[in-house]
């Protein structure tokens, strides 16, 4: 059995290569082999994605939201993505397979059998996110492909792919296909977008002037292009960002709400309770009382 590493060729568009003697790529995150550092990029290959444990913030196309105990996610070809797992999501390993959607060849997808399959490729463009049993009997399934032998694990993977195709517990992340443009240069700037607000969503503001020079814009450039390659506004998506992480103190913590405003970036309680509603069709009150201690995604 052998698990490729792979150097980042480029900060955005990811170039991936099929393990050696074998037509997909599967490699284990873990302690002893940590994966890269976290960045908006895209590929032409299909992802299925197995965190094993920890939480953090699942950020594929448009959507934004925070995991969980785990997760297990399936990214379509060229559909921008975050990596979801770093050193402060407290997760042991991660799995993760990338193929080409003729990995197979070009004419099995259109045979009765794939039927499903081709259709599970298919939905893979807005992103799926996998919960419940599906989600646990994967994992095993992945688990054991590491250990396995070139041929079997093949006939595993397509196994996988056949169950994954057949689950109904599943949730599209994105309502339709992103149309995002995918060029380096686009994905770059926003890739230096994104990783401004992860770092400074806390922060009581983030003027425009300073993202927007950050990437050699003037302030009106800046907004019209934003909206252009995201369909929000950059206050739009700053309060979503910052309304994840207070989804994510609101399960793994008993902190006072008011707290969790300020903390979560927001300096107005009443603000924050409209935008959490907004985000999540409950008060942050009503969002912990449902969760029951376990976080569901928003």
């Amino acid at each position: 059995m052998m698990i490729n590493s792979q150097k980042q060729q480029h900060p955005t568009l990811e170039k991936v290569a099929p393990t050696f003697g074998q037509s997909f790529t599967m490699l284990k995150f873990d302690k002893s082999f940590e994966n890269k550092e976290p960045f908006w990029h895209f590929h032409p290959e299909l992802e299925l994605v197995y965190i094993t444990d920890g939480s953090g913030k699942r950020h594929v196309g448009n959507h934004l939201s925070y995991y969980n105990n785990g997760d297990l996610i399936l990214i379509g070809p060229n559909l921008p993505h975050f990596g979801f797992t770093d050193r402060l999501s407290g997760t042991r390993s991660e799995i993760v397979l990338q193929w080409k959607d003729d990995f197979l060849g070009t004419k099995i997808l259109n045979l009765p059998e794939t039927e499903h399959i081709s259709n599970l490729f298919k939905r893979s463009q807005q992103g799926i996110v996998f919960s419940g049993n599906i989600k646990e009997e994967i994992g095993g399934r992945l688990e054991d492909l590491v250990h396995m032998e070139p041929f079997e694990r093949l006939l595993g993977f397509i196994k996988i792919l056949h169950k994954l195709s057949l689950s109904d517990e599943y949730r599209l992340l994105n309502a339709s296909t992103v149309g995002l443009v995918v060029n380096l240069q686009d994905s770059k700037r926003i890739d230096t977008i994104y990783k401004y607000v992860r770092k400074h969503f806390m922060d009581d503001d983030l003027p425009l002037k300073t993202v927007a020079d950050l990437v050699n814009m003037t302030v009106p450039s800046f907004c019209r292009y934003f909206k252009k390659h995201t369909l929000k506004t950059f206050t739009q998506f700053v309060n979503e960002f910052r309304i994840v992480h207070a989804t994510k103190l609101l399960s793994e913590t008993d902190a006072p709400i008011s707290d969790i405003c300020f903390d979560s970036g927001f300096n107005n309680f009443s603000h924050f309770n409209r935008n959490f509603k907004k985000r999540t069709g409950k008060s942050p009150r009503a969002y912990r009382n449902d969760l029951g201690g376990v976080s569901l995604g928003i």
